[in-house]
């Protein structure tokens, strides 16, 4: 029987949903989803799923309640599983037991997978234990969205002011005077320690410390605007001491990910441990070649050759997909020796059973063909596979030594149809700080999508650019542009360290 799951998405870092909350969303026909949940869980569903924004900001709502409840109710009398995918946890101020009393009312079944509620990680994640020995032993989670022109109030103002519990208003930016005048009216000190968190969790993640006397003024000054978290109590006072968040390196850095999309996981995954916040635009795409008959006759041909140099991941992906297809595995290598340009390539030969004879100290061809040489290159026959289109450097170098190079194209790079207008505006925001290139392909592509000249006015003006060797810094340069930072080592590590500092 088709089935609705209410799933908490957490407040933000996808790293937060539940492993089955990532599962249901893999396998239901139909996501509806919310504004506060991260769109990086759209790319967990199924491909043949069907998604339905219902979100609401600012007060401006897509779908009102009711009608998003019908909307749940008929996608599963449709017979499909639905994903009903909330910000936070569905049960705590998120309106789920209204969307399950809907579904029963209307003889149907549910599910809820509960998330991380925004209280509980925000506060983490800014330092701020909601329990302590020492300060709290209880929580209260208020909504700070209760109308303050209302006659009478929900909230039992006088227990909340003068309780030990550690007090976690949500949605309270707005009432927020409204909120510190009546803790303070009701009892409680006007020091008593409070802090702001917006955007917890995320990569926008900032908080604030005050006191309930001070919060309100403190908001108006520095800005403080929703989506925001009041947390008052003694607890307040280890956020200083506990903020392991605030202190990433990266912490609150936009940064411009031009790798292809099936390249970018690893870096981006990496900037994002380090607080940063990654911002893809992949110039590239990786597709297979429409004729692999050329790559076959290669394969049967193996033993004629002395060397193969695999040039990148992807190099080697391709050609082994072709060689499995021909029922032929590391064995055909047999004899030969490899060499494999970078580390991460040669990671892709061993898991493949295929230790590399040569990994250049540096990846670039010039080192390249040095260290070939010194293990007998010279005259020797050669298998280049690698993309459709790159650089002639290495095969031109080695024929100079007369080797006899054959360049196999296993995989071609093509402009990915990506509109340059969000990084533009993101500039305009000041939300980037690094724009990282890792091929001459990505540069060139990236310019053929975002004009040269609308970057110079950022570029050392906030905006730094980084290239992950000299040969992607050339071909900037023919953009007029010179990389703020390059590591000495040409490599998608080396290019994070180097960031790192700056």
């Amino acid at each position: 029987m088709a089935k609705a799951y209410l799933i908490g998405a957490g407040p933000g870092d996808p790293g937060l949903i539940t492993v089955k909350g990532q599962r249901l969303l893999q396998e239901c026909e139909v996501v509806i989803y919310d504004y506060l949940a991260n769109k990086t869980f759209l790319s967990l569903c199924r491909p043949d799923a069907e998604i339905i924004y219902v979100g609401k900001k600012g007060g401006d709502h897509t779908l009102p309640q009711d009608q998003i409840n019908d909307l749940i109710v008929a996608k599963v009398r449709e017979g499909k599983n639905v994903a009903r995918l909330k910000g936070g946890d569905p049960y705590i101020f998120g309106r789920g037991a209204e969307e399950a009393e809907e579904l029963l009312e209307a003889g149907l079944e549910f599910e809820v997978v509960p998330g991380v509620t925004s209280a509980v990680a925000g506060a983490a994640y800014a330092g701020i234990p909601l329990t302590h020995r020492k300060y709290a032993s209880s929580v209260s989670l208020i909504t700070g969205h209760e109308d303050p022109t209302k006659p009478d109030s929900a909230h039992n103002w006088p227990a909340l002011a003068t309780a030990a519990s550690t007090l976690c208003f949500y949605m309270g930016v707005k009432n927020l005077p409204y909120i510190s005048a009546k803790l303070m009216e009701n009892g409680m000190r006007a020091d008593m320690p409070a802090a702001l968190v917006r955007w917890g969790t995320t990569s926008r993640h900032h908080s604030w410390v005050s006191t309930i006397g001070e919060i309100a003024a403190m908001a108006e000054r520095e800005g403080v605007k929703a989506p925001s978290m009041l947390v008052v109590g003694e607890v307040v006072q280890l956020r200083d001491t506990l903020n392991w968040f605030e202190k990433l390196p990266l912490h609150g850095k936009g940064v411009v990910v031009t790798r292809a999309r099936e390249q970018a996981s690893g870096l981006k995954d990496t900037l994002e441990g380090l607080g940063a916040a990654c911002y893809e635009f992949p110039t590239i795409t990786i597709v297979p070649l429409e004729d692999y008959a050329p790559v076959r006759e290669a394969i049967d041909r193996l033993a004629d050759y002395d060397w193969a140099i695999f040039t990148s991941v992807n190099g080697v992906r391709h050609f082994w997909n072709q060689l499995e297809l021909v029922g032929k595995d590391a064995r055909a290598f047999g004899g030969m020796q490899i060499a494999a340009i970078g580390p991460a390539t040669a990671e892709a030969l061993l898991e493949r059973g295929i230790r590399p004879d040569f990994i250049p100290p540096k990846y670039v061809a010039e080192s390249v063909v040095e260290g070939l040489l010194e293990r007998g290159v010279a005259g020797k026959k050669v298998l280049i596979p690698r993309a459709k289109v790159a650089r002639e450097v290495l095969p031109e170098e080695l024929a100079k030594v007369a080797a006899q190079v054959d360049v196999l194209p296993v995989y071609e790079t093509v402009l990915t149809q990506e509109d340059g207008t969000e990084i533009l505006e993101l500039l305009e925001k000041g939300r980037l700080h690094f724009l990282t290139f890792s091929s001459s392909s990505t540069v060139d592509n990236f310019f053929a999508l975002v004009p040269a000249d609308s970057l110079r006015p950022y570029a050392g003006k906030g905006l730094k650019i980084c290239c992950i060797g000299p040969v992607t810094a050339r071909t900037l340069s023919d953009y007029g542009f010179t990389p703020d930072i390059m590591p000495e080592d040409y490599t998608i590590p080396a290019l994070v360290e180097a960031l790192v500092k700056g």
